[in-house]
């Protein structure tokens, strides 16, 4: 099954889901998508040496909607507390409109706050929407949402749990929202893998509390977001518009959502790349495939979850083997044992390749992250494994821009040196246990 839906990755073109409403404010939307097809032409340097260029050349005919865009600012994020004092500035100084898109909102310190300033924000008459996923918030009471609708912001509950919410013959359960967006008055956007959670309200320390796999989960989580300022925004825009539309069945009026023209924040080049679980092509997975393959001199991949096609087991390793650097950082711990040692199921293949393993110790390493080349880039929310490929709507952005590669590789250094190296005969001789754990994980797979 996943081979066969992940054959069409690689495809030339990359078909848009169709939306019902699409004739809707159609007009703005394609003024946004078209103000972008003017920037790409800006956005081609010729500093660039020619395997990007191959590589962004392949980018562009896979995400046809979504040009790549000069003019931006982008600022790294890491973990909860920065990221979350950026998006609650934002939103503090909204004038226009607060567009919120996220997997979990928890009723909790970090979500009664986040969600005291959005209603604040909707009775000063700023328009807020939000779009959160019902397995995302599972467990949060009815009243929390209720308080939020109550001041004027307006909800959409993705896919919900319960059937009679929606028409039974549409029900998907497995396939969930796991965006993790925020835009504000369509000119600075958020996109990484933080939610809005306790999880992640503090610093990653050494803390530990009692977890689920035998080990240890802690608050803090390791995580990185962005905040993207320019032209870009008009396209993580068109990803929520896109998905309201879709899934809800009141309009959403988008007047004010572009404004035109957006000014040059900065010199990155950036480009948003959604994916939806009803396409049968993926364009956040086949766009870092061909960055791999088009990859000379180094790859950094930090991922959370693990479980890779043998598309990219092929792309990673035949990347090593002529000559180039990839290290992939992994957690050393999970909030499910079973995705935890269904990654390290693959550990054997990617050491033998050439590939460089670690795991990060401390807290849960959540991140999802790459950088080739001192050039390339991406942040956000999808991971490499199945659920993300095929079940999931995922948003990342993709950065091209020297400074901005370099303080992705300073990161990627820092969780380095809090790693654990693996080495291929030590990996060979792990015990009998941990290999079962791994064949059971295997079987559940699809699933996790």
């Amino acid at each position: 099954m996943l081979e066969r839906r992940l054959a069409h990755l690689h495809a030339d073109d990359l078909e848009s889901a169709s939306s019902p409403g699409a004739a809707v404010h159609a007009a703005d939307l394609r003024q946004s998508v078209f103000r972008g097809l003017d920037v790409m032409s800006a956005a081609r340097s010729d500093d660039d040496p020619p395997s990007l260029r191959e590589h962004l050349d392949c980018e562009a005919r896979l995400n046809p909607r979504q040009p790549l865009m000069d003019g931006n600012r982008v600022t790294l994020l890491q973990n909860g507390p920065a990221t979350y004092a950026a998006m609650l500035d934002a939103i503090e100084r909204a004038r226009s409109h607060v567009n919120l898109e996220t997997y979990i909102f928890d009723d909790g310190v970090v979500g009664r706050h986040f969600s005291s300033v959005l209603q604040s924000v909707a009775r000063a008459g700023v328009r807020v929407t939000l779009i959160y996923d019902s397995i995302g918030t599972l467990g949060v009471p009815g009243s929390f949402f209720d308080a939020l609708r109550s001041a004027g912001v307006r909800l959409l509950e993705f896919h919900p749990i319960n059937p009679a919410a929606k028409n039974p013959r549409l029900w998907r359960i497995n396939n969930r929202d796991h965006r993790k967006m925020l835009i504000v008055d369509g000119r600075i956007a958020f996109v990484g893998g933080i939610n809005i959670s306790d999880t992640y309200s503090s610093v990653p320390s050494a803390r530990h509390a009692p977890g689920s796999n035998g080990d240890v989960i802690d608050a803090g989580w390791r995580d990185t977001h962005l905040r993207i300022e320019g032209p870009a925004a008009a396209q993580f825009q068109d990803l929520f518009v896109e998905t309201w539309r879709r899934h809800s069945d009141e309009p959403l009026d988008p007047s004010g959502f572009f404004p035109d023209p957006i000014p040059s924040s900065g010199h990155a080049r950036v480009r948003a790349i959604g994916s939806v679980y009803d396409d049968q092509k993926n364009p956040i997975f086949a766009t870092l495939i061909s960055a791999i393959d088009h990859a000379q001199s180094h790859v950094n991949l930090t991922v959370a979850y693990f479980a890779p096609d043998r598309r990219l087991l092929r792309s990673l390793t035949r990347a090593a083997r002529r000559g180039v650097k990839v290290r992939m950082v992994l957690p050393c711990k999970a909030d499910s044992w079973a995705i935890f040692h269904l990654g390290r199921s693959y550990y054997g293949r990617l050491l033998r390749g050439g590939v460089q393993v670690y795991e990060r110790q401390g807290p849960v390493m959540h991140s999802k992250t790459a950088s080739v080349d001192g050039l390339w880039s991406t942040v956000g929310s999808a991971n490499l494994d199945w659920r993300s490929m095929l079940h999931n709507n995922e948003a990342n952005a993709v950065i091209v821009d020297r400074a901005f590669a370099r303080q992705m590789n300073r990161m990627f250094e820092d969780d380095i040196a809090v790693s654990v190296a693996f080495e291929r005969r030590r990996w060979r001789r792990r015990s009998w246990w941990l290999r079962a754990q791994e064949f059971v994980s295997r079987l559940m797979a699809y699933f996790l």
